[in-house]
């Protein structure tokens, strides 16, 4: 057989079960983190605007921390960690709740910038109509910060997309995973990485898309 047609073999093989880990793993392991981490965002954001003291300093620890080490080492201290204070936890929730935090803590300054970017002014017409904090917020805050915020957080979600191939250290099959096992049985690496590589490139090519189009229409 051809160096050619070894080559196209191996490529259309590995092709879906590369595919199909993003479909069951990494595209589910990104979203669900992503939905979570900009929660827990919007929530740090609102306690460090609203300068709840003692709220405020649990917060800022908490982003510091997350802000402040490597993301591997993260998922290790929950996968790996948590089962010596006898917290068991399967691949996939550890990897969310790691991903969770992670994200939560570098978006949340993010939403927090966006909030403070809306004129004070504005808060202080709401208040006049006689709103809660929240009523102000939710109607007439967070429609402003959205419109500011979207950039960045398409940004880091793309950065998730990435960094969900961190969950193969604790053997969660995604696509990394995939690829590796397929290298080991194959022995093609420099190709089968190549072709996870451009796979990664379309699915975020796709998303870049997808966010330039969302800009177009908030601005508009």
């Amino acid at each position: 057989m051809h160096m050619s047609e070894r080559t196209i073999e191996i490529l259309t093989e590995s092709f879906w079960p590369i595919v199909k880990a993003g479909i069951q793993y990494t595209i589910p392991l990104t979203l669900i983190s992503f939905l979570i981490g900009l929660i827990i965002a919007i929530i740090v954001a609102l306690i460090q605007v609203a300068n709840i003291k003692v709220l405020k300093q649990l917060v800022q620890v908490y982003v510091w921390i997350f802000r402040g080490t490597p993301m591997l080492v993260q998922i290790f201290i929950i996968f790996f960690g948590l089962p010596k204070m006898g917290i068991l936890l399967d691949p996939f929730p550890a990897a969310i709740i790691a991903f969770s935090l992670n994200v939560g803590a570098y978006t949340s300054e993010t939403i927090r910038a966006a909030i403070l970017s809306v004129p004070k002014g504005q808060w202080e017409a709401g208040y006049a109509f006689g709103m809660t904090f929240s009523q102000v917020f939710r109607r007439i805050i967070l429609r402003q910060a959205v419109k500011v915020s979207i950039p960045p957080l398409s940004n880091a979600f793309i950065g998730l997309v990435k960094d969900t191939s961190l969950a193969s250290t604790v053997t969660l099959t995604e696509m990394f995973m995939v690829t590796q096992r397929i290298v080991a049985y194959r022995y093609e690496p420099l190709l089968l990485y190549i072709e996870l590589a451009v796979i990664y490139l379309l699915l975020c090519s796709i998303l870049n898309i997808l966010q330039k189009y969302l800009e177009k229409k908030l601005v508009h």
